[in-house]
């Protein structure tokens, strides 16, 4: 049983994360690290089973990966190809580049024997190999527990609803993915009213693009009124730029009128858990929910918060793709 040390190590921890704050990324990873160390610990027993299982549990682990990641690759490919034709921008490319990406690495490795080539160019391979690898780790943990994430909902009272802009179109207009955010915030108020709780203040978070004829804020706060909000509730902050900056800002309102506030965010899956991460960071008192989104438009959004992730912590990752690099040159090398 002592294989299974790790797994209950990574698990307790894992738990722990979570009670202590949900909006950690460290609670993706510990999350991951719990399935790999426990599939491990699993491989470590199937001598102990009859033959005619231990077939089918060797082909579950090694097999069922690698199909999985060539459907994967033509999934994306094909959403790319999706994304360009309805979104119509080569930006929206990147889900069909990642598809892409993931048959070029399976290439390299599947033609390495025949291409033979010097220790450097396996060392090269090796190299790929882990660095992808990694990299398809975290992506995996961050899917994973963002989707997990995202199934959070609104308990008890909260004193503010907070929704993040996100661009209006022709310069005034609300585009159907923020709707979808001011749909979802307006719900979470109708239905604490509903309860028999306070109404909570719609706060509508949202600067003026230099493409924008008015703030997002006003515009957010214009259709809250025309779908039926009480004009009295809804607080706009019209200065922020960023993700980071809605959530400052919207924190030195709400504290401004209520210093032991309770908030809830209110974004789109595929933002809540980048966007609870930030919150965390800027120190608002609330968890993050996500609203809808078009399904087409998922992986590549969802990817473009990975990266964004990823490049958030740059220094750690790039240190340990360096590692992994020069484990690969030695391991390489001694072929």
């Amino acid at each position: 049983m002592i294989a299974f040390a790790p797994t209950a190590v990574f698990l307790l921890w894992f738990c722990w994360g979570v009670r202590q704050d949900r909006r950690q990324f460290r609670n993706a990873v510990l999350l991951g690290l719990t399935v790999l160390s426990l599939s491990f610990a699993l491989l470590t027993q199937v001598d102990r089973l009859p033959d005619n299982l231990a077939v089918p549990v060797y082909a579950l682990v090694f097999l069922v990966p690698v199909l999985a990641v060539v459907v994967l690759g033509g999934f994306l490919v094909v959403n790319g190809l999706t994304m360009v034709r309805k979104e119509g921008r080569p930006a929206n490319l990147l889900s069909g580049l990642a598809g892409i990406g993931i048959f070029a690495v399976l290439a390299l490795v599947v033609t390495a024997d025949y291409l033979g080539g010097s220790k450097a160019y396996r060392s090269f391979i090796l190299a790929v190999v882990l660095i992808t690898g990694y990299v398809a780790f975290l992506f995996l943990c961050f899917l994973v527990y963002a989707f997990l994430y995202g199934r959070i909902r609104v308990r008890g009272d909260v004193d503010f609803v907070v929704m993040l802009g996100s661009g209006l179109i022709g310069g005034e207009r609300v585009p159907p993915l923020l709707a979808s955010r001011l749909r979802s915030g307006l719900r979470v108020q109708e239905r604490q009213i509903a309860r028999g709780g306070p109404a909570p203040v719609l706060l509508v978070s949202g600067g003026q693009g230099p493409d924008e004829k008015l703030p997002e804020a006003e515009a957010m706060g214009r259709w809250l009124v025309a779908e039926g909000a009480d004009p009295d509730l809804v607080l706009e902050e019209n200065r922020s730029r960023t993700t980071t900056e809605n959530l400052r800002f919207s924190r030195s309102l709400m504290e401004a009128a209520d210093e032991r506030y309770v908030c809830v965010v209110v974004t789109n899956n595929f933002h809540a858990f980048r966007a609870a991460m930030t919150a965390r960071k800027e120190g608002v008192r609330g968890q993050v929910i996500g609203s809808p989104t078009a399904a087409y438009f998922w992986p590549s959004a969802t990817i473009r918060e990975f990266v964004a992730v990823f490049w958030e912590h740059r220094i750690v990752n790039g240190a340990l793709c360096v590692l992994l690099a020069a484990l690969a040159v030695v391991v390489g090398m001694g072929w």
